[in-house]
Order: C-alpha cells, then structure tokens, then sequence
C-alpha cells in the first residue's frame, strides 16, 4: 500500500498533504470504494485509477494545501461522457464521493549542537509527535548521537554531519523552531546570523547568559540587524524559575519552553 509510505513521508520529511479516499463508488468506475492515495505539494503516492478523476482529485488537494485547508471535506463526480473538465472528459459511467482529509505537518525543531544539553533534548522531545534535526559540525558528536536515532517513540529524528550547520538551517522548512546552543559562540553568532536571514521561523533561541546575549546583540546590530529582529530570538532559553544547572534539568526547561510555543496537530 504506497499510500501509507506516502503518510510516513509527510511525517519523516515535516510535510503536509492530503490523504484521499473513495468513500462512495456507484455504477463503472477505475477503483472501488476505499481506494486511497496521498497528494503533497510536489508528490503523489498511489493512485485512484488515474486519468481524468486522479488529475481533477490532485487538483483539488493541491488547491487545499495551497489555501491551507484543515478540516476534511467530500466531493461528488460523476464520470460520464457528458461530463468534462479541463483534462477532458470522463467516461467510465458511474459517480464517485471523494474524502479529502488534510494531514497536517509535524511541527519542526532543529538544534544546532549535539553537546550534553542537546542530546538531552533529544531524548524529551522522541516523545512527542516532532521531527527533530540535530546537527553539528563536530563529527565525533555526530558520531554519539547516531546512537539517538533508535529511540523509542513517535518523533523522527534525522543527525546531520554539518561542518557549516547554517546550510542544515536554510534548508529547514518554513514555521520551524530553532534552538542554537553549539559548541562554539563563533558558530552560535553564524547560525543567528542566518536564522535571522529568514522571516519564516516559528521561533529562534539561543542557550546563553544575559552576558552572552548582550554581546551577541552588539554583534547583530554591527551586521546590519535592526533591534526589531534581533528581538526575534529568546535568549536565555527555558522557563523562567528552573535553575538547575544540570543538562537534563536544562532540557526539560527548554522543551518546557518550547511547548509553549509550538502549534500542537
């Protein structure tokens, strides 16, 4: 059943997309009832016969993504010879009742830093329904981290090998949450700098000291940020009142924090 690899993609890839079913079949049709197929932006898994209905039915669920549509809703089409639509006519004779049911993307967190805290946020978050990146440019801490891919739980984890973790950053979808907290404040001040080149995030923190920030806004305003973006990006990260200093009490902080702020499926 391609139909449900296509499900597993849209998660694992942090993507959304529409999951079309034939609930109704009456008289000649090319599937039965209950024949399914996904439809992403730029993909199609399985199929519903083909032809003019599946070109009609992608359309649709193109038009729903693209309008950002989040509640299921039905389709009749009849697929007669006196029927036609901008891919010709449909002739099979019968009528089909079409549920487009929208699947929403997973909410997105990237961390940039495979250090004690991170992994440790790792291990929080395999628990929730997230895909995860983690990434660093240190490859012995890529290496340790491999080991989190395995982890129970619904969240989807991909480790990436980053010698310039501010390529893993562009490339992160849109609405995703970002948490910067690497082994070295030059690379911290490169991924903010990119983090801030994007309009699009959910949201941007940064582990550190109010010393730290202090320095970091200094050095945003002399690349060129206005203090309206700067103001982007949470730093301290973490619920206010947690002081522990520990990396697990860190982490269930930040997660704590993040919780907050993510729009939950």
């Amino acid at each position: 059943m391609e139909w449900l690899t296509g499900l597993e993609s849209l998660t694992s890839e942090g993507t959304s997309g529409i999951l079309v079913t034939l609930t109704s079949v009456r008289g000649h049709a090319p599937r039965a009832a209950g024949t399914k197929m996904v439809v992403s932006a730029d993909r199609t898994w399985d199929t519903i016969g083909g032809g003019n209905l599946e070109a009609t039915v992608t359309d649709s669920a193109h038009r729903m993504l693209r309008d950002g549509e989040a509640e299921p809703r039905t389709e009749e089409m009849s697929l007669t010879e006196h029927t036609t639509t901008r891919y010709g006519r449909q002739c099979c004779g019968g009528k089909v009742e079409v549920l487009f049911e929208p699947i929403a993307a997973p909410p997105v967190v990237a961390i940039f830093g495979a250090g004690h805290v991170g992994t440790e946020i790792v291990r929080l978050l395999s628990r929730l329904p997230v895909t995860v990146h983690l990434a660093d440019s240190r490859q012995v801490a890529v290496d340790a981290a491999r080991a989190l891919e395995s982890a129970d739980g619904p969240a989807r984890l991909r480790v990436h090998h980053a010698p310039a973790p501010e390529t893993v950053l562009k490339d992160l979808p849109p609405d995703s949450h970002v948490l910067i907290m690497s082994h070295d404040h030059a690379e911290d001040l490169i991924l903010c700098d990119t983090a801030l080149g994007r309009d699009d995030l959910a949201s941007v923190g940064l582990i550190g000291s109010s010393a730290k920030w202090a320095r970091f806004r200094k050095r945003l305003r002399e690349q060129g940020h206005e203090d309206a973006d700067i103001d982007r990006i949470t730093c301290p990260i973490g619920i206010s009142g947690i002081d522990g200093k520990s990396p697990a009490v860190i982490a269930i902080s930040v997660v704590a924090a993040l919780a907050q702020d993510i729009a939950w499926p």
